[in-house]
């Protein structure tokens, strides 16, 4: 039998503070937007191009919205996820996101004084993954 594969892999940088929601039920979501850089060369020059993400993520999402902020370089694994909705014109909505299994901190800070250590002196990567339950997107509070 053949399956279908629906795997994503991603290491950037964090682009702006992860919004902290809880679920009707309490669930705590985080989402937050990732930059990650290809660079080719175009020519004889060497072009970078820049693609965003919007990742979500349910494990240990307290703990992790305290952890991260805009610039922290994370290493995230998941899967593509698309959204459908109709907004206030009945005009139908799409997004696209990651939503994380695994999230590693490659470089990280802690608390709100400290900014996150340059990529040469991180600490080893944290792994803030979770076996907790599945949680349904249709919870999603955005």
């Amino acid at each position: 039998m053949f399956g279908d594969v629906n795997n994503v892999t991603l290491l950037g940088n964090v682009t702006r503070d992860p919004d902290l929601r809880y679920t009707p039920n309490g669930s705590a979501v985080i989402s937050f937007s990732l930059a990650t850089n290809r660079r080719y060369k175009k020519g004889e020059e060497w072009t970078d191009e820049v693609s965003y993400h919007n990742i979500v993520v349910w494990n240990n999402a307290e703990s992790l919205s305290q952890r991260i902020k805009k610039g922290t370089r994370l290493y995230i694994e998941g899967r593509i996820q698309t959204r459908s909705w109709e907004d206030k014109e009945g005009k139908k909505q799409y997004k696209t996101e990651v939503v994380a299994d695994r999230v590693l901190l490659i470089a990280r800070f802690e608390g709100d004084n400290s900014s996150a250590q340059s990529e040469g002196t991180s600490a080893a990567p944290e792994d803030t993954s979770s076996d907790d339950e599945a949680i349904d997107p249709n919870d999603l509070p955005f």
